[in-house]
């Protein structure tokens, strides 16, 4: 059998599609024949080689991300071929990915955060990814059992759902009258309006400049979706709330940033997750006098992505808007996310 990938040989350049034999397992590696793979923001910028961090300061991603390369971090699949070395998993077990390996043996992994290691092997960047017919993943404990979920919706919880989730639990406790801030309704942002009423009772107030996308962040769960760009809406917002509890930034832009911290209240949480890109100014006087919090979330654990899916499993999350197509059109999907033509997720079908 072969396998077919698409991958980044030279940055902002079309992927290439690259045809090899079918990966042989080795020890307790397990190979998985990919049903579903999400694309997301973070895609983009590992296909443009850099992150904007404003100023003109760019993040170069080159030497993270080592060409050839196969992106795609939001997995799922059936299991085809295990490794002598493979327990607890058969020949046709349906799993989702956790993609956020790390190297396994330094205090950050050993205390389960190895999202967090400084010497990662993320699939999608760090190893080859997704945007594949196959997929090779290390050892069993990083595929989840996703039960009755479809496979499409399944996959997108290995990054956009994770990283919802593990945002929001960094706002426990919240109670259902804390006023909530969303600022973001892409894929991951969508996450998060779903997930809010699951883990808090509250239907969070939306923050979106693309009113295409106000219809599918009100069914997600939505109380209301604002415009910040409209007049007087910061002034609007501060007098319905008297500040919010907490606002997660699911953008990361300067002005997503500094809209969110602008909205809290006296002892309020910023919690900073999306990579947009981009710098503002901070008041450090603001931050004493008003005694809140600014804190950053990347992706999450393992261990929240094992609570993420036993919430999922009890069918009581509005699905993420989908859309599906074909592997081979993996660079259209990438400049499709560019140019903010995706609703939801995009998940990519071998």
């Amino acid at each position: 059998m072969s396998m077919i990938s698409y991958q980044v040989e030279s940055f902002g350049r079309p992927l290439a599609q690259v045809v090899r034999g079918l990966p042989k397992p080795q020890g307790t590696e397990v190979v998985l024949q990919v049903g579903s793979c999400g694309v997301c923001h973070s895609d983009v910028h590992l296909h443009d080689g850099y992150f904007d961090l404003g100023n003109d300061v760019k993040l170069n991603m080159t030497r993270t991300l080592e060409p050839p390369r196969t992106l795609g971090h939001e997995i799922a699949g059936t299991v085809v071929a295990v490794g002598p070395d493979a327990r607890d998993l058969s020949i046709g077990d349906r799993r989702v990915v956790f993609p956020w390996i790390g190297c396994g043996s330094c205090a950050l992994c050993e205390s389960g955060n190895e999202h967090l290691c400084n010497s990662p092997q993320a699939l999608g960047i760090h190893r080859d990814g997704g945007f594949a017919s196959h997929s090779l993943i290390p050892h069993p404990r990083y595929l989840v059992d996703y039960g009755s979920l479809a496979e499409e919706q399944a996959c997108t919880y290995a990054c956009s759902g994770l990283t919802a989730y593990s945002a929001l639990k960094k706002l426990i406790p919240m109670s259902p009258q804390d006023p909530l801030l969303i600022i973001g309704a892409g894929g991951v942002g969508l996450s998060g309006i779903r997930l809010a009423r699951q883990m808090f009772g509250i239907a969070p107030i939306v923050v979106e400049v693309d009113r295409s996308k106000w219809d599918i962040a009100r069914e997600a769960g939505a109380a209301d979706v604002i415009d910040p760009g409209a007049e007087g809406a910061s002034k609007s917002l501060m007098k319905a709330t008297g500040g919010v509890a907490a606002a997660v930034d699911f953008v990361g832009a300067a002005a997503s940033f500094s809209f969110g911290f602008n909205a809290l209240r006296k002892a309020g949480k910023l919690i900073c997750v999306g990579l947009f890109g981009g710098a503002t100014q901070i008041v450090p006087a603001m931050v004493s006098m008003k005694s809140v919090s600014v804190m950053g979330s990347y992706v999450g654990s393992l261990q929240e992505m094992r609570e993420l899916m036993a919430i999922a499993a009890q069918g009581s999350l509005p699905e993420l808007p989908l859309t599906t197509q074909a592997l081979s059109t993996a660079t259209e999907a990438l400049e499709d996310l560019r140019a903010g033509r995706i609703r939801g997720r995009t998940i990519l079908k071998a």
